[in-house]
């Protein structure tokens, strides 16, 4: 990596930093606060520098993110940074040892909600757009700089409706601003989840005569869902990663009188390429019918599902992520290519967005996220941002 792109990554550290004490200073919890204030201060910030940028609503008229967008004066694809502004909630406040909102830096470190995922990834995607601004028309296709909420929610509105915008250049391939300093994750794992509601006949818990209830055949349910045999990684596929199924939800009943007659359960199945979505329905399926006849109701379980996406991987040798593992290494990383267990908007844009390619994750070292005591390690700001703007000029450039 050039010696004067290093040089000019670390004078924008600062700055950088700085803009990220101003996001995290604006609370933007997903789901409670109002994601006004937090868009408001980049929106000032890109105003001031005349960066092009645009307001993106969902279907309802609701604010759910920026778009910047800095055309090529050459023809070529356009390439996507993208940073969630909204965070995970506090948790038990008492807990941290500073306030969540406090923006400080202290002893090298960015503290408060959101330095980690991904207000610190925001900041500098916006800075690398004013950079390259100036020298657009050299470069070949254009930059789009996503700076969206509602992803914390799970919903993902903010890229929902930029995918959904005619008015937007369709991506070639997005660099997500997940943090982690050793990583550039090129994969996720897939899901499929759905809520099952098992039935029973309502009694009063004193009667003589004995019913098995809904949460005892729930319960039941959970010991065979838990007990049902998965895959597991299928070397053939080149996956890392097995599938893993997880009852993450379990509520029926109220008071202590009432056998209830209805129990529901939160089902969430991470699936694979080769164990996939309908797979991991036909296993759900298949314990839900032994459950009806090992202990039969007056109505059958049902089984509701509320969301599917699929697993990717991109090949070490495919854009986006080539551009980024060949500019960390320039940089003197030591980064591996890595899939994730957890999903994230890759698989979004794997999804919904029709095969569009990212990476989701390469950025600072960080303790606590969605934990207590979240910060950004700072010291490797100048070479991370070196590294993206390195990738993106080598996108660009290629035309």
């Amino acid at each position: 990596m050039s010696e004067n792109l290093q040089q000019a990554a670390g004078a924008r550290a600062a700055s950088v930093a700085e803009l990220a004490q101003e996001l995290i200073r604006r609370p933007s919890r997903a789901g409670i606060d109002d994601y006004g204030p937090v868009l408001g201060v980049l929106e000032d910030w890109l105003s001031t520098r005349d960066l092009p940028h645009r307001r993106l609503h969902d279907d309802a008229g609701k604010l759910v993110g920026l778009l910047v967008e800095i055309p090529g004066g050459r023809p070529g694809s356009w390439w996507t940074l993208d940073a969630c502004v909204d965070t995970a909630p506090y948790g038990e406040e008492t807990a941290w040892s500073f306030p969540p909102t406090c923006g400080d830096i202290v002893d090298g470190w960015l503290l408060g909600r959101g330095a980690a995922d991904s207000k610190l990834a925001a900041a500098m995607f916006c800075h690398i757009a004013a950079d390259l601004a100036p020298r657009a028309a050299d470069l070949h296709g254009g930059l789009a700089v996503l700076l969206d909420v509602d992803e914390h929610t799970g919903d993902f509105g903010g890229a929902r409706a930029y995918l959904a915008d005619q008015n937007a250049a369709h991506p070639a391939g997005v660099m997500i601003g997940y943090p982690g300093l050793d990583d550039v994750v090129v994969g996720g794992r897939g899901l499929w989840r759905a809520t099952i509601a098992v039935h029973a006949p309502s009694g009063h818990s004193g009667s003589s005569r004995t019913v098995v209830g809904a949460i005892s055949r729930a319960a039941h349910l959970v010991r065979l869902l838990d007990a049902a045999e998965l895959p597991g990684v299928d070397e053939g596929s080149g996956f890392p990663l097995p599938p893993k199924l997880s009852v993450t939800s379990f509520h029926g009943g109220q008071g202590f009188s009432v056998t209830p007659d209805r129990c529901e359960l939160n089902v969430d199945v991470r699936t694979t390429p080769a164990f996939d979505a309908h797979d991991a329905e036909t296993l759900v399926r298949k314990a839900v019918t032994e459950l009806d006849a090992e202990l039969p109701a007056p109505k059958p379980t049902e089984i509701s599902p509320v969301a599917t996406w699929p697993p990717f991987r991109l090949a070490e040798d495919e854009q986006p992520a080539a551009a980024l593992l060949g500019a960390a290494v320039d940089a003197g990383l030591t980064v591996r290519a890595k899939t994730a267990g957890p999903s994230n908007i890759g698989n979004l844009l794997a999804g919904v967005g029709k095969g569009i390619p990212a990476t989701a994750g390469f950025g600072l070292a960080y303790e606590g996220l969605h934990g207590i005591d979240e910060r950004a390690r700072l010291a490797e700001l100048p070479t991370v941002y070196a590294v993206y703007q390195r990738a993106v000029l080598n996108l660009l450039q290629a035309g």
